[in-house]
């Protein structure tokens, strides 16, 4: 499912349920690892270690030799040199993204649940804007929780901001445009997002970008976003999306 969101510079490694439960045990983990867990909650000790087991899978896919994957500033994973990446996880469900350096400047990768935002939540994280063009998707296409999706691109969007600038952003601080595929072919509805973003944008090989566009796709009960940045000059601005 992620890797379908990707470039083909990407790869990604995700779990499903139980599928690396037998993998993704304390034992799975480095010593570094283990220490930042020392008291974390069973729960939080196995979200930790199957999506590590994710990312180690990844560098394999990717040929980099295996290495311990540390929070670093404010929760950020830091990765082997020369790689860039993204994790994420929820109930059931695990994934980690990695590329290359050279390939990407930056990427971001989000799943949550497909359910409804609370309404307290929804007016933290929506623009006025964002609102009016989700209700005009929620007419369309009243099967998908267009809020949670408006949500996991902004989670998506800040993971791929945060390597390049350090700096906190705010769900206020980029402008997500939402579009739907014509004829999704994922066997759930997908489509791609564009983010305007509302500050000063990172500046990716000497040009300031306002820009990050990515993709999202509903399935298994499941919202995915992701979002990459590439190594290139300024993105023209995007539409707002529908």
């Amino acid at each position: 499912m992620m890797e379908e969101l990707l470039p083909e510079s990407v790869v990604a490694v995700e779990s499903h349920g139980d599928e690396l439960s037998g993998k993704a045990d304390l034992a799975s983990l480095y010593p570094e690892e283990l220490a930042v867990l020392t008291r974390a909650v069973d729960k939080r000790r196995r979200e930790f270690a199957t999506v590590r087991v994710c990312a180690r899978r990844a560098m394999e896919k990717l040929d980099v030799a295996p290495a311990p994957v540390l929070p670093g500033e404010r929760g950020a994973p830091r990765w082997p040199e020369g790689v860039i990446g993204s994790m994420t996880h929820c109930e059931g469900y695990a994934a980690a993204a990695l590329a290359r350096a050279g390939d990407l400047a930056s990427l971001g990768i989000d799943a949550e649940p497909h359910l409804a935002l609370p309404d307290d939540v929804l007016e933290a994280v929506a623009l006025p804007a964002e609102s009016e063009r989700l209700d005009r998707l929620g007419a369309r296409v009243p099967a998908v929780h267009w809020d949670r999706l408006l949500f996991s691109a902004k989670e998506s969007v800040y993971k791929a901001w945060f390597p390049l600038t350090g700096k906190w952003l705010d769900f206020s601080g980029a402008d997500i445009g939402i579009s739907l595929d014509p004829a999704p072919a994922t066997g759930g509805p997908a489509g791609s997002l564009s983010a305007r973003l509302l500050v000063p944008g990172p500046v990716v090989g000497g040009v300031p970008v306002q820009t990050f566009r990515g993709r999202w796709t509903v399935r298994h009960g499941l919202v995915a976003t992701a979002v990459t940045v590439p190594h290139t000059g300024p993105d023209p601005e995007p539409g707002p999306g529908t």
